[in-house]
């Protein structure tokens, strides 16, 4: 090519022009402003061994034909090359099989590419796949539900302005965890006897966390109703077990009513069905299987568990010694 002494740039603009197009200016007519593209015809440029009927003029002013300085020779590659943090790299797509989970199918794919792919390869993920990388990583379920638990507490002692009545509600907030898991549990039992496995698909992820953590609320709620009524009636002087059971019997109804108003409400996510179906029966599941248990064996625990408590912080002793100081003194005949 330098011999002949053709450049090797106009040899490319040759080639852009004639075989792709090239852009010369702009002009106006009839009111619109037009572009104005160099290009062959469409025939003369339909194939890559057409690039030997143009010419591109050398230093002499000569025309030489491209085909004396280029070959054409088909070579398979990609259409573009993809890249991931600046180094290239090659997508992966999927998802999980029924009847397995997004951390399952990853834990896997990551074991496939460690047994296969050699050491200086790496891998990283993108998307929603990041994301739940990202979540992995974040504050594990057990702080949250401590958490909870904590600021429940802090609430109720600012509430009651007591240390120990909080504990007659927390304490109360297993039986409604009880319940979850045993209604999840014979739910998917259940169901595994008459549907495939990958219809399935109810167990304890992070949409039954989510139910749990309403539940601390929900559960307390029927505790505070029965220990704030056994409190009142504790300080109008009546005996600590008797407080406790009036409350519960003053207090029973409300809390029936309210629980299966909730119970009821909750209904449509246990039987939902169509795009994203198992994650609402998972927290409708929770919800109801743990309100259920809290009112059905809640209201037995809460008034047992307000005496022991409040046995416990000597409120019964502190009672009866208020008593004693407020009882009138003897007359001196007496």
């Amino acid at each position: 090519m330098l011999k002949q002494g053709v450049s090797l740039n106009d040899v490319y603009k040759t080639i852009q022009a004639f075989m792709g197009g090239y852009f010369i200016n702009y002009f106006n007519r009839f009111g619109r402003q037009w572009q104005v593209y160099l290009e062959a015809e469409s025939k003369d440029r339909a194939t890559a061994e057409n690039v030997g009927q143009f010419y591109v003029r050398n230093g002499n002013a000569e025309n030489v034909p491209l085909s004396t300085l280029t070959s054409v020779k088909p070579r398979l590659g990609p259409e573009f090359t993809l890249r991931f943090d600046e180094y290239r790299s090659a997508q992966i797509n999927g998802s999980a099989a029924p009847g397995y989970s997004a951390e399952q199918a990853t834990d896997a794919l990551e074991a496939v590419f460690k047994q296969t792919m050699p050491r200086e390869m790496g891998f990283d993920y993108s998307g929603i796949s990041f994301q739940e990388q990202k979540a992995r990583e974040g504050v594990p379920p057990s702080m949250v539900f401590g958490l909870s638990l904590l600021f429940v507490f802090l609430v109720l002692a600012a509430l009651y302005e007591s240390w120990s009545l909080p504990f007659s509600v927390l304490l109360s907030t297993p039986v409604a965890v009880f319940g979850a898991f045993c209604v999840l549990w014979l739910r998917r039992v259940i169901l595994g006897k008459f549907l495939p496995p990958y219809m399935v698909q109810i167990e304890s992820d992070i949409y039954s966390q989510i139910g749990l953590i309403m539940l601390i609320g929900l559960a307390a709620k029927n505790a505070i109703v029965i220990v704030e009524f056994a409190k009142d009636q504790f300080e109008q002087g009546r005996p600590l077990a008797e407080a406790a059971l009036e409350g519960a019997r003053l207090r029973l109804r409300p809390i029936l009513m309210t629980s299966f108003a909730f119970i009821l409400g909750c209904v449509p996510l246990w039987t939902a069905t169509g795009a994203g179906a198992v994650a609402r029966q998972i927290m409708g599941t929770t919800v109801i299987g743990g309100m259920v248990a809290a009112s059905a064996l809640g209201i037995f625990f809460v008034p047992a568990i307000f005496y022991l408590v409040e046995k416990v912080s000597g409120a019964g002793r502190e009672s009866a010694s208020e008593m004693l100081r407020a009882a009138p003194a003897p007359a001196p005949g007496d």
